[in-house]
């Protein structure tokens, strides 16, 4: 999971943004922006290796990203899987349609275990998507925050410095919802809940949800 620790050794701003039919199907939209910290990763990513770990070259990574993307594709209930990678501003931006919560979550912890350590296998046994009708429940996995855990002192700080939004979109109204931090939209029909990584993984519940629908 060598990504995850680039990837929160740096200013960050992640956004996941899902969307649900009135059927539980939808879209998920997550983007990943480092622009603010491309000369630091510049320099990483010059590197051959860093605290005894081997550093993967751009080439290496696009292989990665093309690799994740066709995986993902054949996942069941996943279609319509899009990746762009803009390698000069260090943006990255998922794209796919599923046919149900359940579904995506299983394709996408099916794909993302493919790639780690099998000591790291166990953390994506946690439930992050739920589906129940008119009650929808969120949290983050727990292996990003365990993962961001390990950084140094000084990386961890740099945290302070990045966003992570979390929005979900529906086709009726919401009645309630249950995270203190989030914002309800004017129409009543998204939620938006915004934290930064550092505060993110000393409490992993802080982008947690419970959302309530309109019967």
């Amino acid at each position: 999971m060598l990504f995850i620790g680039i990837l929160f050794s740096s200013c960050v701003e992640i956004i996941d943004d899902l969307s649900f039919n009135l059927n539980g199907s939808g879209s998920l939209k997550y983007s990943i922006n480092l622009s603010s910290s491309k000369v630091k990763l510049n320099s990483i990513l010059a590197l051959d290796s860093l605290d005894g770990t081997k550093i993967p070259t751009r080439e290496e990574i696009e292989v990665k990203i093309e690799e994740f993307k066709l995986k993902l594709e054949n996942q069941e209930g996943i279609s319509n899987v899009e990746i762009e990678s803009d390698f000069s501003n260090y943006l990255f931006k998922l794209k796919c349609n599923f046919e149900s919560a359940e579904k995506l979550e299983n394709g996408l912890k099916n794909v993302a275990a493919s790639f780690a350590n099998k000591k790291d296998i166990e953390e994506f046994k946690h439930k992050v998507l739920t589906w129940e009708g008119n009650e929808i429940v969120r949290s983050i996995p727990e292996i990003i925050v365990n993962q961001a855990k390990k950084l140094k002192a000084e990386d961890i700080e740099l945290l302070k410095q990045g966003n992570y939004t979390s929005i979900t979109r529906f086709q009726k109204e919401i009645e309630k919802f249950d995270n203190p931090k989030a914002m309800l939209s004017k129409n009543k029909m998204a939620v938006m809940v915004k934290t930064d990584p550092y505060s993110l993984i000393n409490n992993a519940e802080l982008l947690n949800n419970r959302i309530y629908l309109t019967k």
